[in-house]
């Protein structure tokens, strides 16, 4: 499927998302939070959602991960 003018000029058709997609992003997001200091487990428990939002603040996930393990 093209990405044209056409397309990208009315909403009603623009490409829906798929399954498959959205699994994708969502592992890859999960994986961002892992390199990012947190222990998998606790990722792996995670929402979509939750996930979704500690993604888009990367410094605040790094002081969490720090402080865990300092706590340990």
């Amino acid at each position: 499927m093209g990405t044209g003018r056409t397309l990208r000029k009315e909403s009603h058709v623009r490409p829906c998302k798929t399954p498959a997609g959205k699994a994708r992003k969502s592992k890859a997001q999960r994986a961002r939070l892992v390199k990012l200091g947190m222990a998998e487990e606790e990722v792996k428990l995670m929402g979509d959602e939750a996930v979704r939002v500690l993604v888009q603040r990367p410094t605040v996930v790094k002081k969490l991960a720090a402080k865990k393990t300092a706590a340990k």
